[in-house]
């Protein structure tokens, strides 16, 4: 008898830690590495991925200019020439935080229509064209568009800008909404913007004690 109550006792205590061990391999729940980190945060919804990528690498050449030569190094301008011009393709850029804050829409040249999905883009002036390159955003003024803000192109793709009058202004023919596929009106090489979306953007420009730099690229 007792060595049948002894078995009996060996046998419970032996399918207890059976299942004890079975519920910490098979059915406990299994713990994870923490996820990576997202390389990029966007603040602004509807942008996609592939966009987002460029402005970030975009955005680290940017960030050392900025430093290197006296801009303000928190926010920048970018305009995405690839994207459509019925699409957001203005953004402001939150280079600390590696973020969108907004984007609007934006006109090019209507010399750099081709008749097709690509732009032509130029220097020259009287054609009319959207110049490719970082530039200085300068004082304010007001001109035959109303608010305006003077360019001066960096590079030699755009140092041209102060001489052809590009400036970044505003004009009713810019939507405040996207209206993809149909394309937005174009304009003399200036980046036109809706008057909203420049209002948005002087608070950035008036509040800004360094010049905040922008940025047109492809």
């Amino acid at each position: 008898m007792k060595v049948f109550i002894k078995f009996t006792i060996t046998f419970l205590l032996a399918t207890v830690g059976i299942s004890a061990l079975a519920y910490v391999f098979w059915y406990s729940p299994k713990f994870t590495d923490k996820p990576a980190k997202k390389l990029f945060v966007l603040a602004k919804k509807g942008v996609s991925e592939n966009v987002s990528l460029k402005l970030k690498q975009k955005a680290t050449g940017l960030a050392a200019f900025t430093k290197t030569h006296g801009y303000n190094e928190q926010h920048c301008f970018m305009i995405d020439m690839n994207i459509h011009s019925g699409k957001q393709r203005f953004f402001i850029y939150n280079l600390k935080k590696d973020s969108i804050e907004s984007a609007g829409l934006v006109t090019h040249g209507a010399g750099s229509v081709t008749g097709n999905e690509t732009l032509f883009f130029s220097n020259t002036p009287g054609g009319n064209c959207t110049s490719l390159g970082k530039y200085k955003i300068g004082n304010p003024y007001w001109g035959k568009f109303g608010l305006a803000y003077k360019l001066y192109g960096l590079d030699a793709t755009n140092n041209k800008a102060f001489e052809r009058f590009v400036v970044l202004h505003a004009h009713e023919c810019v939507p405040v909404s996207e209206v993809f596929p149909l394309t937005i009106c174009p304009s003399l090489g200036c980046p036109t913007v809706a008057p909203a979306f420049l209002t948005k953007l002087s608070g950035y420009l008036d509040k800004s004690r360094k010049p905040i730099l922008m940025n047109i690229y492809q």
